[in-house]
């Protein structure tokens, strides 16, 4: 992990550098506010921990710069100001944590560890959430990517890459066309049924085989993504 604390107090510095040391933490020190912007924005930062007063600029405005550069680096704020007007403050301008100086080395490496968890929990939710695997399929909702069987499908169309995320997100849900419109097309789409045919003929083409089609029509209903069915649908 690397950490850049930026406090302008050198005895406090020493401090925390000793237990990153312990706990095999890579630290970057520096003493003032502008200066630590500046090392945000030249280097990769696993977490930052930043003093409330220093030199240069504050603890809080550079919280809110950082925040303004798009950044969900996770902050921890080293304060001395311990009403709960400040607290809410230095948490509204982006802060994730405050410790509340004076401080236990420990008490801080707990917030360190606890912070870093929640942040790589989220991620890890949201790459889920963005991810979706099936079998033979991965569709990547985020980049608008999807490989069957190890080998990218470069040639869907936008709304083609919708019809099949929103299917295979519902693997064995059968759906009518009038549904399909509306969930993938919108509510504001006023065009044929016929629509959803076409997409899903243009989809197997694409992504299925005489083997697997994987887009099946239930006969007076609508269509299915299933991959447990080996039998070809015209």
């Amino acid at each position: 992990m690397k950490i850049l604390v930026i406090e302008d107090n050198q005895s406090v510095c020493e401090m925390i550098e000793m237990f990153f040391l312990k706990e095999g933490i890579e630290g970057r020190f520096v003493h003032d506010g502008q200066e630590g912007f500046n090392q945000f924005k030249a280097g990769t930062w696993d977490l930052m921990i930043v003093d409330w007063m220093l030199p240069g600029m504050d603890g809080v405005t550079l919280c809110r710069k950082i925040r303004q550069e798009n950044s969900d680096i996770p902050i921890i704020m080293l304060t001395a100001k311990d009403s709960e007007s400040d607290q809410v403050l230095g948490l509204e301008m982006g802060a994730d944590d405050y410790v509340t100086k004076p401080f236990s080395p420990l008490a801080l490496m707990a917030r360190i560890k606890a912070v870093a968890r929640r942040y790589q929990k989220n991620s890890q939710e949201g790459e889920t959430k963005n991810l979706l695997q099936t079998k033979h399929l991965s569709i990547n909702k985020e980049t608008r990517e999807v490989i069957l069987d190890g080998k990218a499908v470069t040639n869907l169309t936008p709304k083609e890459f919708d019809l099949l995320s929103y299917l295979a997100q519902h693997q064995r849900q059968v759906f009518t066309r009038e549904q399909l419109l509306e969930r993938v097309w919108g509510y504001q789409f006023y065009g044929d049924e016929r629509t959803v045919d076409v997409h899903v003929k243009r989809l197997r083409k694409k992504i299925g085989s005489t083997a697997r089609p994987f887009l099946h029509t239930v006969w007076g209903v609508g269509y299915k993504f299933d991959e447990s069915v080996e039998s070809n649908e015209n």
